[in-house]
């Protein structure tokens, strides 16, 4: 079986960190994703999909993301079920679960100073591979591309 999302968009508003009575870092956000079609005469529709990051991705979301960032976002579909307590209705709700997010905008457009290419430091952070695999960016604005 595959449960598997891969999507590009931007951020409708700050992410909400929060931290679980437990002490685990989770931080809710949605993005604005536009469809790839459009009738003829007609513009372009836009979803709007929520996400959960949990632990070292929410902080990394709600430290380098903002309003307006461009983020690509790689997770699971989840679907969510509970009751209602106003209404007492059965209610269902999905969302994606974030496994992976990365910045897709130009470092001036995030205007948080983020580091694009990432550093060591920021790598054994942020991420599960190995600090050997990372190298440090030399920022160059006079790059061929």
């Amino acid at each position: 079986m595959l449960n598997c999302v891969v999507l590009m968009g931007r951020l409708t508003a700050d992410p909400e960190l929060r931290t679980t009575a437990s002490g685990i870092s989770v931080a809710r956000f949605s993005i604005a994703v536009d469809r790839s079609f459009a009738k003829p005469g007609e513009e372009k529709q836009t979803d709007f999909i929520n996400i959960v990051a949990w632990r070292q991705q929410a902080e990394f979301v709600s430290k380098y993301f903002h309003k307006g960032s461009m983020i690509a976002v790689q997770g699971e579909l989840r679907m969510n079920r509970f009751q209602d307590k106003t209404t007492g209705q059965n209610r269902t709700t999905y969302e994606v679960q974030a496994n992976n997010v990365s910045f897709t905008g130009s470092k001036a457009e995030s205007g948080t100073g983020a580091p694009v290419g990432g550093t060591t430091a920021n790598a054994a952070a942020y991420s599960n591979a190995d600090t050997a695999d990372f190298s440090t960016v030399v920022e160059d604005d006079d790059f061929p591309f």
